[in-house]
């Protein structure tokens, strides 16, 4: 299918309105005119208010807190937009929630991003563009092109201005052994070497933490996960770290901040020095802010693929 010379226009549902606005404003375009409401007894009320006929439309939309409110406006609003003849929809999803849900890990267990998967591609959307699914295999459970791109390189280009690279004193940590290949990757980028934190969950948010393999004595870590939920692995992993490792300061970057309670507490007692998070998810409404956790922002990369789907120009650049 090819768009080009068709406007692209880009829409919003109610969970990241302030990321979708900066996308925008590195297109050069205006947020496309649509309201999103409830009914009295709660159920999601789609508006869309301008003519989509034939346009590249992008809705953009993270599947965070509240889960199911938030993936039902972008299912509404995505079955709005192919009712009323949009030429292509693209899913625009920061944050893909579900995700954690990738597999059978049990008998009986549910397989939630399959499932998930299925709802995007029945309502209508013809491509999906997220960020740091926390499975890789997730993209093959959709039937429709998926563009995975890469929180990493943000976080390289930060660390390797404030610490230099190849800095023979600094060393990249995975939180657990799953994140192995995305923290070798990372510290890659970075020219250091890395450490895993050993650990054995007991069950779900719940961790305990077991040694450390390579030496971080008198180092300065970085801890890099996908994503920040309650909090217990990363601020587990940052005490043994320290305590048990032996290194001088603890920094943390994650691409998807869920912060759930009680993670702004834990964080905020924590030997962590700084946690750099993506605005893929907005921080808690309402939550008091901890001075160690700041934002980068995903709009610039996002609006950039945005511009290269519509254009039908590869991505691929937007992966490394």
């Amino acid at each position: 299918m090819t768009l080009n010379g068709r406007e692209i226009k880009v829409f919003t549902g109610n969970a990241c309105p302030i990321l979708s606005e900066e996308i925008c404003a590195h297109l050069n375009q205006n947020l496309g005119n649509s309201t999103v409401t409830q009914f009295a007894d709660g159920e999601c009320s789609v508006s869309v208010q301008e003519p989509v006929r034939g346009s590249d439309v992008f809705i953009v939309q993270s599947t965070c807190k509240p889960v199911n409110d938030s993936l039902m406006e972008l299912l509404i609003m995505t079955d709005a937009m192919k009712r009323a003849s949009a030429g292509r929809i693209t899913a625009v999803i920061p944050y893909f929630g579900y995700a954690r849900q990738d597999r059978k890990a049990k008998s009986r267990d549910p397989i939630s991003a399959k499932l998930v998967a299925n709802l995007i591609t029945a309502a209508g959307a013809d491509r999906v563009l997220t960020m740091d699914l926390h499975a890789a295999q997730i993209q093959g459970f959709f039937d429709i092109p998926v563009d995975n791109l890469m929180g990493a390189p943000i976080f390289a280009k930060y660390y390797i201005r404030k610490f230099g690279k190849g800095n023979e004193d600094l060393m990249v940590v995975s939180p657990d052994v799953g994140s192995t290949a995305r923290a070798r990757a990372f510290a890659m980028k970075l020219g250091v070497n890395m450490a895993i934190v050993d650990k054995r969950r007991e069950r779900a948010n719940h961790s305990e933490v077991m040694n450390i393999i390579g030496n971080v004595e008198g180092k300065t870590c970085i801890l890099l996960d996908d994503m920040v939920d309650t909090g217990g692995s990363l601020v587990g992993a940052a005490k043994a770290v320290k305590e048990v490792g032996g290194a001088t300061e603890v920094y943390a970057c994650a691409s998807h901040g869920v912060l759930s309670d009680p993670a702004l507490e834990r964080i905020s007692n924590s030997c962590i020095k700084e946690l750099m998070l993506l605005n893929t998810i907005p921080y808690p409404e309402g939550a008091p802010k901890v001075n160690s956790i700041n934002y980068m922002s995903v709009a610039p990369i996002f609006a950039d693929a945005i511009s290269r789907i519509h254009e039908e120009l590869s991505i691929s650049s937007l992966f490394e």
